[in-house]
């Protein structure tokens, strides 16, 4: 498949929205999320990194990967999860093709109240409305992009032009995860490529596998929290604190052989023969949701007010998890998992 009507862009960090809010800049975190992004690209096109496609037999070296940048930072992990996530649906639904220098984003949030709207044009498609939670709006070159059509909802390949697709503003209030630049943005009349048919990126096993993609950051977040009690523990033992760096650890130790065995899973049957795809990720997700819980009100009572306060790295990484985390929807998961487990034909 070719990608005509898509052009090569320079990414764009800021914008006319950028502004200071009690003293925050969120412009600056930004920025510097930004920069990593493009950073981690280009490794990524020099063939330096290596992200492999889910179900390509390497699946646990992607997750590691995924953790690897998120213990580092959770806003470029969410960035670049959705980049290499962007590429993996590409490949499933014979997409453009990846050029280097393009950083991809994946726009697929639907909450009630907004709309995008795709309609033919010519021999391709236009996108007119709003979409929300657009992670990394100023700094991705392209995204794909979910918009409904007159036969159902479809996925598309687009271009960011500033003048085309606007972040509006303040609609990224967010102190944690402020860097992943994840405003709603307005489309004008956005030439786009129709990638898969409709509802196709959805119905694809690589869905469910990019679902873990995600756990697999909140697990390096929850590691990158981690690190305070371990600190604590180690430069003062006492027996409480002892107690919840074990307890975390417990906790981190069984996230981990999850991911594992997902990966493990999805490297057996990448097709989803057995249709077992869509229970694993609900059940590997809502656990890791449940140990990032655990995890930040261990350390949180083990450690009391002084990493946050003066720690602030410590206090980027437990802010952003609380927001990332989120991406997990509690009892509504569950009780969508409750449902699935319990009457599975409803859900065929």
């Amino acid at each position: 498949m070719t990608d005509s009507t898509l052009t090569p862009e320079t990414g764009r960090v800021g914008g006319p929205d950028e502004e200071v809010r009690d003293g925050v800049a969120p412009d600056e975190a930004r920025r510097e999320s930004a920069a990593g992004f493009a950073s981690v690209v280009g490794l990524m096109d020099r063939g330096k990194l290596e992200f492999p496609l889910p179900g390509s037999g390497r699946t646990a070296q992607r997750l590691a990967a995924l953790q690897s940048v998120a213990e580092d930072d959770l806003c470029l992990a969410r960035l670049v999860e959705g980049h290499v996530d962007a590429l993996a649906i590409l490949a499933e639904l014979d997409g453009p093709s990846p050029r280097p220098g393009r950083r991809w984003g994946v726009w697929a949030a639907e909450p009630p109240g907004t709309t995008l709207e795709a309609v033919r044009s010519g021999d391709g498609w236009v996108l007119d409305g709003l979409k929300p939670y657009c992670s990394g709006a100023r700094s991705c070159t392209h995204a794909l992009v979910t918009a409904r059509t007159a036969e159902g909802r479809r996925l598309f390949a687009v271009t960011i032009d500033p003048a085309t697709c606007v972040p509006v503003r303040g609609t990224w209030q967010a102190v944690g995860m402020a860097g992943s630049d994840t405003p709603d943005v307005r489309f004008h009349q956005v030439p786009a490529v129709a990638v898969g048919d409709v509802e196709s990126y959805v119905r694809r096993p690589g869905f469910e596998h990019g679902g873990i993609g995600v756990a697999a950051c909140w697990y390096g977040g929850a590691v990158a929290v981690a690190r305070a009690l371990r600190d604590a523990a180690a430069r003062r033992p006492e027996p409480h604190t002892d107690a919840h760096l074990g307890a975390v650890d417990v906790q981190l130790h069984a996230a981990g052989a999850v991911l594992h065995r997902a990966a493990a899973e999805i490297d057996a049957d990448p097709f989803d023969s057995a249709g077992e795809a869509r229970v694993r990720t609900m059940r590997v997700r809502a656990f890791v949701e449940s140990v990032c819980s655990e995890v930040l009100t261990r350390v949180g009572r083990a450690t009391g007010a002084g990493p946050l306060c003066h720690d602030p790295r410590h206090a980027r990484a437990v802010a952003d998890l609380t927001v990332y985390v989120r991406q997990h929807h509690g009892e509504r998961d569950l009780a969508a998992l409750g449902a699935l487990l319990a009457r599975p034909e409803e859900s065929a």
